[in-house]
């Protein structure tokens, strides 16, 4: 009897410390990114894949974590929103440290510097960014930082927001907004697909894009720069940005 008794008591140690193995396993399978896949060249959606530099570092920073990248397409006024209550590990989409996003989440080191720009006709009467004023129609995909430097620099009233960058584009080549302020890669894309659209040659504001993470996750976070270190290091981010960016 008691021998009987023996054996199940091992039988259940095993069971428990199979059980908890399998737990940690499961609990680092996946890295869920939140991104907002209409900003080329950073992500964008081709045929049925993600694309973009974004897409790739993000791939590149899984692999380092041993875990499977899910990328999920959301608006981006969505993602700090997401990222912040769990529904996301993190957010990568071309998105810029500002003071006010630092407020609800953290945000790793930085992995790219943009540089903002203002699209306009090639007959506009914009020829600098010293001819933008309050009464501008200024085209900015909502919630981004074109978005709220304009409307801190012009007014909310001068800006239209719009879902998606490519919709800001249509608007302007209809004569809705008198121009349209992003960052300066996706407008080198749209102006290259939009005839009759070119860039100022003044640049409008430089900044830094990092990954963010909700406040409460410090070992992701951790673990997040540790990749990016290495991957600056050996030279796969530079890699990756210059698969997309001329170094024109």
């Amino acid at each position: 009897m008691k021998h009987t008794k023996k054996i199940v008591s091992v039988m259940l140690v095993m069971a428990l410390a199979m059980a908890m193995l399998s737990g940690c396993g499961k609990k680092q399978d996946k890295l869920v990114m939140a991104t907002n896949a209409a900003f080329p060249p950073y992500e964008y959606v081709e045929g049925e894949d993600f694309k973009g530099i974004d897409v790739e570092i993000a791939g590149e920073i899984a692999k380092k974590l041993g875990m499977e990248l899910e990328i999920q397409d959301v608006e981006f006024d969505s993602i700090i929103a997401g990222v912040q209550g769990g529904k996301f590990d993190m957010g990568m989409a071309g998105m810029t440290v500002t003071d006010e996003r630092k407020e609800s989440v953290n945000f790793s080191d930085s992995y790219a510097t943009a540089i903002q720009v203002v699209i306009v006709t090639e007959d506009s009467d914009i020829k600098s960014i010293d001819d933008i004023t309050e009464k501008t129609k200024i085209g900015a995909q909502q919630g981004t930082t074109g978005h709220i430097y304009a409307s801190d620099d012009y007014g909310e009233d001068a800006v239209v927001p719009f879902n998606k960058g490519a919709d800001a584009v249509q608007a302007l080549k209809t004569g809705k907004v008198d121009c349209v302020i992003i960052d300066n890669e996706p407008a080198k894309a749209f102006v290259k697909a939009n005839e009759g659209l070119k860039i100022l040659d003044t640049e409008y504001v430089t900044e830094q894009y990092a990954i963010c993470v909700a406040k409460n996750n410090e070992e992701l976070l951790n673990k997040i720069n540790t990749a990016l270190k290495e991957l600056q290091d050996d030279g796969t981010i530079d890699k990756i940005v210059a698969k997309y960016i001329s170094a024109e």
